[in-house]
């Protein structure tokens, strides 16, 4: 029978289990069943629910072009029906696409569905239902989410392939007693919440126990710059020592350059008489081991014991413990790095959207940031914990994304809206919510970007929320968003003084804000107007503040227009 026939799961599990879960995270994704074609014939190996029943010769070519490019990519579209291929790769010499059929336009407006079905491989009569069953997508949207979930895909199996090495480490393990302790605890602490620091200082804590030597260091090797505020990126290296260690970090780095370790040749052992020797730089080293901390090809620093304690030579039995802990650690790091390059892409996709926002309105431009600034302020000074301080920054940041669908005409007039013109400018918490409700990382600021327009006493927007029924990252939201759009200027006026600012929130608490919010903002007030007056340059998505009641000027970013309710309705929005 030909595969397209076969059971879906049975024809995925014959190719290869994970491809099961692969889809399913498709279906999570997307919300719908995808076709599967293998990468290197093009031939529609499995048929999905939702996807195409077959696929054209001229199909099949662009299949195997999706697969050589690895991108997602359209492989046609008819009225209203288009199809988006994904690369998903199995291993790294097979590649297969996930094709997925998407509903781009209206059908109520396209009655003649024969070159759709042609598309999919179906009759008009078998796609109408189906067509009358989809969720309408935006192509560029739909394209990037793609982009976005083949790369997850890709960062999936690269945690998977090295959780897997680091269980073969482990598998090979020294069988003496103290060696099987350390390395049991390394392997216990591999986790993403540990940096490579920390676990590097336990290596050497266990090491300097097990080894017959005066010192063990770890040179960490420079990961990047840190200009994107991603947490734990070290710009220089970093020595870690345990021990009487005989040289220093820049010392550490000319031995490295003088005895050139490689990473693929296994640990480099030195004794005397080479140390002893007239070309010998470095008099207090008599005896050395070295390692790398390396995952593939990418070394990430370099683990070394000096002097054996007894004045002896150090041999195979060192060597080899130090090879196991460097291999460890050098996993972990590549662990770290993956995480590192996943919020770096979850980065960009923020510094996207803020650009996207700031192009609709360059004149708030900072809106957002302020906004998100001044919600943390807010937010520590009511006793939310770390974690609730990142994501209300987060949430501050991205509040009015939303208002990259609003019509730029009415968000950029100069003057009074009109009730219809301001209802649809209203829309823009709900237009937000939607823009990134796919992007399952931001799944805690969902909340405050839907509802950070509602009011104490129910009278705001979307859902008309009231009191505690409305999230506490929404109303402390509110806040700092009413107050940035009050404090700075427009084109429609100039921005309020003080005294009127105070006037409006003492006037509004308990009826439009949350009290006890509006009391944090007035404890707080100078911090706030610190915020108001400053300006940054580059987005950041760690916390720009350093102690309680202390304001950092780290660079800064783009924003968005200001909405609140409570300063003239109809352009407080």
């Amino acid at each position: 029978m030909h595969p397209q026939q076969e059971s879906p799961t049975r024809i995925v599990a014959e190719l290869d289990p994970s491809l099961a879960a692969t889809l399913a995270e498709l279906r999570d994704r997307f919300g719908l069943d995808f076709s599967l074609a293998a990468g290197s014939s093009g031939e529609l190996m499995y048929r999905g629910a939702d996807g195409p029943a077959r696929l054209q010769p001229w199909q099949e070519d662009l299949v195997r072009v999706v697969a050589e490019r690895g991108k997602a990519e359209f492989l046609g579209e008819e009225v209203p029906v288009a199809l988006l291929a994904i690369p998903v790769e199995r291993h790294a010499s097979s590649t297969w696409v996930a094709i997925g059929a998407f509903l781009l336009r209206d059908p109520a407006l396209h009655h003649d569905l024969t070159l759709a079905g042609d598309l999919l491989g179906r009759s008009p009569a078998e796609l109408a239902p189906w067509v009358r069953r989809q969720h309408i997508w935006s192509g560029e949207a739909l394209q990037r989410l793609g982009e976005a979930v083949r790369d997850k895909l890709r960062a999936d199996r690269q945690i998977e392939r090295l959780r897997r090495e680091v269980e073969s480490v482990s598998d090979n393990l020294s069988s003496t007693y103290e060696e099987i302790s350390l390395l049991h605890t390394l392997t216990r602490n591999l986790r993403l919440t540990a940096s490579d620091e920390e676990l590097g200082r336990l290596a050497l804590d266990w090491l300097m126990d097990v080894l017959p030597v005066e010192s063990v260091a770890i040179l960490y090797l420079p990961t990047g710059e840190d200009d994107v505020g991603i947490k734990g990126r070290r710009s220089e290296s970093q020595l870690l020592a345990e021990g009487d260690c005989p040289i220093d970090k820049e010392e550490f780095a000319r031995l490295l350059a003088a005895t050139q370790p490689s990473a693929g040749s296994g640990p480099l052992v030195l004794n005397p008489p080479v140390t002893n020797g007239p070309s010998w730089r470095f008099p207090a080293v008599r005896s050395l081991s070295i390692v790398p901390l390396a995952e593939s090809e990418n070394v990430f620093g370099w683990l070394a014991a000096f002097n054996h304690a007894d004045g002896g030579e150090l041999g195979t039995i060192e060597a080899n413990l130090l090879n196991s802990v460097g291999a460890i650690l050098g996993i972990h790091a590549g662990n770290i790095e993956l995480y590192r390059q996943q919020e770096e892409l979850l980065t960009g996709v923020v510094r996207a959207l803020t650009s996207a926002i700031d192009a609709k309105d360059q004149y708030t431009c900072g809106h957002s940031d302020r906004v998100a600034q001044v919600a943390v302020q807010l937010a520590r000074e009511m006793g939310l914990e770390s974690e609730q301080l990142k994501t209300i920054y987060m949430a501050g940041l991205l509040h009015d994304v939303g208002k990259i669908g609003i019509d730029d005409t009415v968000l950029r007039k100069p003057g009074r809206l009109t009730e219809a013109e301001y209802e649809h400018i209203k829309q823009h918490p709900e237009l937000g919510y939607k823009i990134i409700k796919d992007v399952k990382r931001l799944a805690d600021i969902f909340p405050p970007v839907l509802h950070h327009h509602e009011q104490w006493d129910g009278a705001g927007y979307p859902h008309q929320l009231a009191g505690e029924r409305i999230p506490l990252l929404a109303r402390i939201i509110a806040v700092a968003d009413a107050y940035d759009a009050m404090a700075s200027d427009r084109p429609y006026r100039r921005g309020m003084n003080d005294e009127k600012v105070n006037e409006i929130f003492r006037r509004g608490s308990g009826q439009q804000w949350d009290a006890d919010v509006i009391d944090a903002f007035f404890r707080i007030r100078e911090e706030v107007r610190a915020i108001s007056s400053s300006t940054r340059e580059h987005l950041r998505l760690d916390l720009p503040y350093h102690t309680p009641g202390t304001y950092s000027t780290a660079p800064e970013s783009s924003a968005s227009v200001a909405p609140t309710a409570g300063v003239g309705h109809h352009r407080a929005v």
